[in-house]
Formats: structure tokens, C-alpha cells, sequence
């Protein structure tokens, strides 16, 4: 794996062993880079269930100012670092050692607001809605953050009629997919 575009281009990125995570191929992640590359220059991005870090180191390397990387998996947390010092990359980041819930909390608490948040979170498992249903009552969002959210293809966002986001665009891919949302509030910045 490695980063595609930006100023840490071409650099090789080191995964965790075993497979509690799944890098995202570098096609999907071009294809999602192209889709957030006009919200990129000086935003706050969160990376939520971070794994390597390949996404918001992405997100760094191509214009971001600020990452944080949210993973409570301890060989994750070791791949995160290390990629984000090879990169040169750790100043403008943040690595959170804590589930995501917990992690959202502690940002809401460190004052931490952000233009864009990728979460991928174990396929299947129920925790986008969770998120979602936390991030809209939450200050670490403005009314026009972009939330990514990649899940498997057979996941449903049927539960967003439920929610104040509304469905901005929906890219699939062979296996998974990428849902963009946005608040649909009048939350101000």
C-alpha cells in the first residue's frame, strides 16, 4: 500500500499483519480522493477506525492541515505512527488510541471540530449507524462536514431518514461502498 497523490507521494505504507483490517485498494482510494480533492485544502479530517492510517494520511498528503486518527487496535496504532512518521506527517496529526464512540467524546471535549470525517468500520457490525446517530447531536461537525462512510455493498442506510443527514452521493465498487453525507440542519459554523 501507498500514498497516491499529494507530498508524500509514492511512499510505501506499512499494514497491520492478519486481517482485522482491509487496506482499501488504490483505485477506490483514487476514486474517493477524487470525489473529496476540491474539500481538501486546510481541512480538519477524522479518520475513524483507521487502520494503517492510509486514508487520512492521504487526506495530509494531498492538502488536509490536520488529521486525527482514531483505532483501538494496538498493532494498528504502531502502523499508524510508523507511516506518519516515514511520511513526515506526524506534526499535523493526532493518533487516538480509543473506540470510536469514546473517541468522539474526547475530541467534542478537546474542542476538535472537523470539515470532513471517513469512518470504516468492521463491515457489518451496526457501528455506522451508531456513529451517525452520536456525530449529529455532536459539536465535532459543522452543518456542512462531509461524513464518509465505506461499508459493505449489502450494507442499508435506510436508518438515515431517521437522522439529520442526507445523502449526498453514493459510489459503488465491487465488494463495498462509499456513502457521502452531510447534515441537513441549520447547525451554523
Amino acid at each position: 500500500m501507498r500514498v497516491i497523490a499529494g507530498k508524500a507521494r509514492r511512499l510505501n505504507l506499512k499494514t497491520p499483519q492478519g486481517y482485522d483490517t482491509r487496506p482499501t485498494t488504490d483505485k477506490i482510494k483514487e476514486t474517493l480522493f477524487n470525489i473529496l480533492g476540491p474539500y481538501l485544502a486546510d481541512a480538519d479530517f477524522l479518520d475513524l477506525f483507521s487502520g494503517s492510517g492510509a486514508i487520512g494520511i492521504e487526506a495530509l498528503s494531498r492538502g488536509a492541515k490536520y488529521a486525527a486518527f482514531v483505532e483501538n487496535d494496538r498493532a494498528a496504532l504502531e502502523c499508524i505512527k510508523s507511516n506518519l512518521k516515514y511520511t513526515k506527517l506526524d506534526s499535523v496529526a493526532e493518533v487516538y488510541s480509543l473506540g470510536a464512540l469514546e473517541a468522539i467524546k474526547a475530541l467534542e471535549i478537546n474542542g476538535k471540530v472537523f470539515d470532513i470525517v471517513f469512518m470504516d468500520p468492521p463491515y457489518n457490525s451496526g457501528l455506522e449507524r451508531d456513529i451517525l446517530f452520536v456525530l449529529q447531536n455532536s459539536n465535532i461537525i459543522y452543518c456542512d462536514t462531509i461524513v464518509v462512510v465505506e461499508a459493505s455493498k449489502q450494507t442499508s442506510f435506510d436508518f438515515l431518514k431517521d437522522t439529520n443527514f442526507r445523502l449526498l452521493k453514493k459510489k459503488e465498487y465491487k465488494s463495498n461502498q462509499h456513502v457521502f453525507l452531510e447534515m441537513c440542519t441549520n447547525k451554523q459554523r
